[in-house]
């Protein structure tokens, strides 16, 4: 449907790191897990460290999949901008190349009890 503006119409994006209060928000996925529909949403200070990022955030957020307790997070295969991606779990998110906004995404070989296609 076409629309018409009476006036130019200027958007004003809200979800800018500078309104994050000197935080940002990191998308994690867990690959072959359907009980999550989407991307987990953390809202976090760019300079943690990804070991508290994992350790803390990301496996609450997991704790519901039957899975969550086998995780050996040494073990991931880890994804950033759909690319294979190292962490470095003893530097900062920003040390990592983690911006906002960023989806993380992990693979958990051997745990995808809940994949259909497993």
């Amino acid at each position: 449907m076409a629309v018409t503006s009476l006036k130019e119409y200027i958007g004003v994006p809200r979800d800018t790191v500078a309104n994050f209060n000197g935080k940002q928000l990191v998308y994690a996925s867990w690959d072959r897990h359907l009980l999550f529909a989407a991307p987990f949403l953390t809202c976090v200070p760019p300079g943690m460290k990804f070991r508290e990022w994992v350790e803390g955030p990301l496996t609450a957020l997991i704790q519901p999949d039957p899975d969550a307790k086998s995780v050996d997070f040494s073990k991931v295969e880890w994804l950033k901008s759909n690319q294979a991606f190292t962490p470095n779990f003893e530097a900062s998110l920003a040390e990592n190349g983690i911006v906002h906004k960023e989806q993380i995404r992990f693979k958990t070989p051997n745990l995808n009890s809940l994949f259909a296609g497993a």
